[in-house]
């Protein structure tokens, strides 16, 4: 008893570190709890007079086990796309996410970053975690290979690999508010008449569209790139979409019977729309300052 009692207490020692690890690898505070306790159930079964180094066996398990999670997600999705993004009226459908403690979630969105939650989105399950252990936690190639299966060499690449994904993600900019408004208000009209050629006008030619992991189970692409691709995206749809401020930003929100299920955020530059980023993670709608202008 006092064995496990001993353990328990060097785990809970470890548990803040395991979370935050979960969290950026799976993007969802319900999952990242799921991850940490599944590492804490390998623990108790494992004999523990083998290990030499707690912390990096839990990081390794907890590594494991996010990857088995992630790889999981993606094999689900083609059983959870019966139906597309956007109905035949224009509005988008399903957005899941789980209910969670509302102060972890604001410590981790916090410390993380939505941004970076997003971009972390449009990664493959091994170069996100790749990124997440070594640019994050400073975990050594080696021990991420190991998780991976794969050589150290690999698992660099992955990381190199992921790192410039996240470099290259638009970055962030603070146009006249007025103007943004006018931009995307102008960007739903046509996108709710279907009038292609306004919306390619309002669109930077190297805009991209990013959808978060659970816009994605619903049926929304991961990553769309260049204005023709995302003009057809959204050309006839939108239907249903509401004007919004997100975080005293011009946007958009599908919020049937009022509850928030889809958020949509754009970046402008130079007086076009560079980014939009789909957000249905209800635990990242969550901490948004989100204010529907048009109910």
């Amino acid at each position: 008893m006092k064995e496990q009692q001993k353990l328990a207490a060097e785990f809970e020692a470890n548990r803040s570190h395991l979370r935050a690890i979960a969290y950026r690898m799976l993007s969802s505070s319900h999952d990242a709890d799921d991850a940490v306790q599944e590492t804490w159930l390998r623990l108790s079964r494992t004999d523990t007079d083998s290990i030499g180094n707690l912390t990096g066996w839990l990081t390794t398990v907890l590594g494991r086990v996010c990857l088995d999670m992630l790889r999981s997600r993606s094999s689900r999705r083609e059983d959870a796309l019966s139906e597309p993004m956007f109905d035949p009226s224009g509005g988008p459908r399903g957005g899941t996410g789980a209910e969670t403690d509302p102060e972890h979630e604001a410590e981790l969105v916090d410390a993380v970053g939505l941004a970076l939650l997003v971009v972390l989105d449009t990664l493959a399950p091994s170069e996100r975690l790749a990124f997440v252990l070594h640019d994050v936690f400073a975990v050594p190639f080696e021990q991420i290979a190991g998780i991976l299966g794969t050589s150290s060499g690999a698992a660099r690449q992955l990381a190199s690999r992921a790192r410039r994904r996240v470099r290259g993600a638009p970055p962030e900019s603070t146009p006249d508010p007025s103007r943004h408004r006018q931009l995307v208000d102008a960007f739903l009209a046509a996108s709710r008449s279907g009038n292609f050629t306004a919306l390619l006008e309002l669109l930077d030619p190297g805009v991209v569209l990013r959808a978060d992991s659970a816009a994605v189970s619903t049926g929304a692409e991961r990553e769309v790139l260049g204005a023709d691709a995302v003009a057809k995206t959204f050309s006839g749809r939108a239907q249903a979409a509401q004007s919004a401020s997100v975080d005293g930003n011009a946007g958009a929100v599908w919020a049937p019977g009022g509850k928030p299920r889809v958020v949509f955020c754009f970046t402008v530059n130079a007086g076009q729309i560079t980014a939009i980023t789909m957000l249905a993670n209800r635990d990242h709608i969550r901490r948004l300052n989100l204010v529907i202008l048009d109910a």
